[in-house]
């Protein structure tokens, strides 16, 4: 059968005012949706760069909001140019925020204050205190004192928009393992996906302190402690990291082996006592409040016996995703020479599915990467430098017991033939054709750079980059998620440079650019939906 022809924007909006729609919420939210897809996509309409600033500390998007200097600022770009929203007191370097996560309100629950209702951002400040701020006003509405006994310094979901999971600074005497996140959207399926690169420090020597980290999780609003867990080397032997996700914690070694355990059944063995926030407390003879300062809160779970792994694996830099349906997990094989070789197997027992191994075979000085789509749809999506897959996970016909991998569709770079020849005259006279290949991501040959999705339009975002001459150019492209179809392309006014670090958003009808320079200069451009203006005038002239 052929694909379902859908009505125009008009006839859309028609259909809206006069209420045709089935009794179901979420009908109306969908059509919105549909008819902003549909305005997004087509020719006429323009993305307008309508605002530039730049900054010298990191800056920060998330949901309509961009927040500056660390937090402290915030600049809404919702309006038809942005506008600020609040600026919190200045405060010294030692109380600035270091990592903070939006927090907004849970459908049909009833929460204990009308500010409850309104989103909140989660802050960790550089002095150990967990903050609940306004995110309209900047006004402080919870505040709870961690502890002394170590330096927090990371905020994750645990479970999205309801418990959060508080990381301290590793305690090594050299520089602590950094952690970079390949993070996804919530989705509809309570699917896992984790991605480390670690960095491992020599040992020096001297006694290391037993405890390696510690993990503080809170339920959210009203704030509510679980536990502070405390993971220590004795029992994890040679452990370089650890992190907390789906009530699952995952700890890292330096083998490269992944390892991962029941969290709610580390609290039930391992908890010594159970700790209410603004609640007396004595422990060590000294005696204080749960959650304000100086006595912050006490570490209360303390794990002394290995607890046995609901799973473990070993692979490349703890490289280790989980998703799909049935369950798969993506790995890469524990060998240096196996980087860029990714292997999909089955979660219940570890068989590689068909065509389950992934090598995309290109020749670029940075590799590609791969991950599970986070539309809940199962599939998988494959970057590298000139082209984007998107791969099928489904079962064998005639054997359920196994899934085999599949091309969905292949986004590709337009490149011209790659292939080239160099001539050279010999003394003589004779003409030698030696012919070479360009790398795949070769600075002059359009290349991919991220690839995201804007689950609210069903869209991917692709950014294309191309150098030309002394300046690169980046182009940012929307394909129909479903088919892979190019359905609209926006031009990047600002030049692109592919030695700094850039990060793109598209929002509905925003798209977002950050670029951070040399020197710690961080660059943002807001990119609007407009209407074509000569279109408008030529509207204009013939009404005339």
């Amino acid at each position: 059968m052929g694909r379902t022809l859908k009505a125009n924007v008009c006839r859309r909006l028609s259909r809206r005012a006069l209420g045709f729609f089935a009794r179901d919420a979420g009908v109306v939210q969908r059509t919105n949706l549909g008819i902003l897809r549909a305005l997004v996509c087509q020719e006429s309409t323009k993305f307008k760069n309508v605002w530039t600033t730049h900054s010298k500390s990191p800056i920060a998007y998330e949901r309509g909001r961009i927040y500056f200097d660390n937090y402290r600022c915030c600049v809404s770009s919702v309006a038809s140019e942005p506008r600020k929203l609040y600026e919190m007191p200045k405060c010294p370097k030692s109380e600035k925020i270091e990592d903070a996560l939006l927090w907004e309100c849970p459908v049909g629950e009833i929460l204990p204050d009308p500010s409850d209702y309104k989103s909140s951002l989660i802050a960790l400040t550089a002095h150990n205190w967990l903050l609940r701020i306004s995110a309209t006003t900047g006004e402080i509405l919870e505040k709870i004192y961690l502890a002394s006994y170590c330096k927090f310094r990371y905020l994750s979901w645990d479970t999205p928009q309801e418990v959060i999971a508080v990381k301290s600074a590793q305690n090594k005497s050299s520089a602590a393992a950094r952690q970079n996140f390949a993070t996804l959207r919530p989705t509809a399926e309570p699917s896992l996906s984790w991605r480390y690169s670690l960095e491992f420090c020599s040992r020096e020597a001297g006694i290391q302190q037993p405890v390696l980290l510690y993990l503080a999780v809170f339920r959210v609003l009203p704030f509510s402690l679980i536990g502070i867990l405390e993971i220590n080397k004795k029992v994890f032997a040679n452990v370089t990291d650890a992190t907390l996700s789906h009530g699952i914690l995952i700890v890292m070694c330096s083998s490269g082996l992944v390892r991962l355990y029941s969290f709610q059944a580390i609290i039930e063995q391992f908890m010594q006592q159970k700790l209410d926030l603004g609640c007396a407390c004595s422990q060590g003879g000294t005696t204080g409040t749960v959650g304000e300062a100086p006595f912050g809160i006490p570490c209360n779970v303390k794990i002394t016996d290995s607890p046995p792994p609901l799973f473990e694996v070993s692979s490349l830099e703890n490289a280790f995703q989980i998703g799909g349906h049935p369950w798969h997990y993506i790995i890469t094989p524990n060998k240096k020479q196996q980087k860029g070789v990714f292997h999909i197997c089955a979660l219940k027992d570890n068989s590689l599915a068909k065509n389950g191994v992934q090598e995309m075979e290109c020749c670029s000085l940075e590799s590609d990467w791969i991950y599970f789509h986070p539309d809940a749809s199962g599939r998988i999506i494959h970057v590298g430098p000139n082209q984007v897959k998107v791969l099928k996970l489904s079962e064998i016909e005639n054997n359920s017991s196994q899934c085999e991998i599949s091309e969905d569709f292949i986004i590709w770079a337009n490149r011209e033939n790659k292939n080239e020849s160099l001539v050279t005259v010999t003394a003589s006279g004779r003409v030698v054709k030696r012919n070479f290949n360009l790398l795949d991501d070769d600075p002059e040959q359009e290349t991919f750079k991220t690839v995201d999705y804007e689950d609210e339009l069903d869209l991917l975002s692709v950014v294309a980059v191309t150098q030309i001459d002394a300046e690169g150019k980046a182009r940012l492209d929307f394909h129909c998620n479903e088919y892979g179809t190019l359905l609209k392309s926006i031009p990047l006014v600002e030049s692109w440079d592919v030695t700094y670090s850039h990060e793109v958003y598209f929002d509905r009808d925003l798209v977002l650019h950050i670029e951070q320079k040399p020197n710690r200069l961080f660059s943002c451009y807001v990119y609007q939906m407009v209407c074509d203006p000569g279109e408008e005038e030529d509207v204009v002239s013939r009404s005339g």
